[in-house]
């Protein structure tokens, strides 16, 4: 677990030349314009991006999207065909990576095999020639930030992925940036330490109030961790905002169907809400819905807003007929899978809930009009291609 308490001096922010306070933009990072090019292959487009100092910002999406490319840029390793990308205020395009007030984190680590933890972490200060009584000053707080002190004389193969990940985390945050990018430093990790790293590593940011640019395709790991998220596809942000926004009010049916689930139709929009394809219909009164009537669109209804039971509900709309077809098993909340008619719907209910159909009960399955999504139709081949989105 991150300390409750961290050194006076564990994490300066300081001018280390001038001694006094660092300018109001340190921590700072800014995307204007963007735009990276590979060959004809477009893997950033005109990209705008302010992330503010001290935020935890994720960069989210599926493979593609050009999370990786953007963190790429802003260490140093790609430049951008065309735009601006400013660290702490400056220009840094033509700046090299090592030059850069940033550090980066990546999945596998990149740990020296023969040299021992302690010997990872100072790799970064002795190579920049910092004084060797500082290394070792340095080297010690950044390893009592992670609680790796203990197994400072280990080598890598001695330890687990979750200990390796604090070393290289340590390694990052002994050079003091401004701004730590991690690009999907958790993926090789096991589901319960990834869940427990998690929360350490927000518990380390909040603590050491420097900036995050966090790369994850993980939604649920960028909704528990960030305080803002930008959602990616096809090299443009498709929408920013904190995890309760982009969950609550998505912006489109792409950003409904990746953060979270939903349950999809595709149908036209009429006066009031719309009409599936396979003739559901549907009542809409969500404040953000504005397909135009006769439009092609697409409805949509997340798992846990749907509500089973064995009588016809009273409402006229937004009920259909179905069978359990399966149930799973997810800790405190159960996942059913009912059939209705030729497609399969995902619907979410409590564990503690007193209605609890049977494996081929038949029921019937509604919803409340506040609860329905209506989106263009545009994105209807990205979303209905995803699994249980059908």
């Amino acid at each position: 677990m991150i300390p409750s308490t961290l050194p006076e001096d564990a994490y300066d922010l300081s001018d280390s030349k001038g001694g006094g306070p660092v300018a109001d933009k340190r921590g700072s990072v800014e995307l204007v314009n963007v735009t990276k090019k590979y060959g004809d292959m477009v893997a950033v487009d005109s990209m705008n991006l302010s992330v503010h100092p001290g935020e935890f910002l994720s960069l989210l999406g599926p493979s593609g999207c050009g999370k990786t490319t953007t963190l790429r840029m802003l260490a140093g390793f790609e430049q951008p065909n065309s735009g601006h990308i400013r660290i702490n205020g400056l220009e840094v395009q033509h700046i090299p990576p090592y030059k850069r007030e940033v550090n980066t984190v990546f999945q596998h680590y990149a740990l020296f095999p023969h040299m021992t933890v302690a010997e990872n972490v100072a790799y970064g200060l002795k190579q920049s020639g910092t004084p060797k009584s500082e290394v070792a000053v340095r080297v010690a707080e950044a390893l009592d930030m992670v609680q790796m002190s203990k197994l400072a004389e280990r080598h890598p193969r001695q330890m687990s992925g979750g200990q390796q990940q604090r070393v290289a985390v340590a390694r990052a945050l002994v050079n003091r940036p401004s701004v730590l990018l991690l690009d999907e430093p958790l993926g090789a990790l096991d589901r319960k330490l990834r869940e427990e790293m998690q929360i350490e590593l927000k518990l380390l940011q909040s603590r050491l109030g420097i900036t995050f640019v966090f790369v994850t395709h993980d939604q649920e790991e960028a909704m528990s961790m960030s305080d803002r998220i930008a959602i990616m596809l096809d090299g443009h942000i498709e929408q920013l905002g904190d995890p309760e926004t982009v969950y609550e009010h998505p912006s489109s049916a792409f950003v409904a169907g990746f953060i979270g689930r939903n349950n999809f139709w595709t149908g036209v929009a009429t006066e009031d809400g719309a009409i599936a394809d396979d003739g559901t219909v549907f009542i809409a009164s969500r404040p953000e819905e504005d397909v135009p009537n006769g439009e092609d669109t697409l409805s949509a209804v997340r798992p846990e807003c749907m509500v089973l039971t064995s009588e016809r509900p009273q409402q006229a709309h937004n009920v259909v007929q179905a069978t359990v077809s399966g149930i799973s098993h997810f800790g405190d909340v159960l996942q059913y899978v009912v059939t209705a008619g030729d497609r399969d719907l995902i619907v979410m209910s409590p564990r503690t809930s007193t209605n609890r159909p049977a494996l081929g009960d038949s029921v019937w399955c509604s919803w409340a009009p506040e609860e329905v999504y209506l989106f263009s139709a545009r994105q209807a081949g990205v979303v209905m291609a995803e699994p249980n989105n059908h």
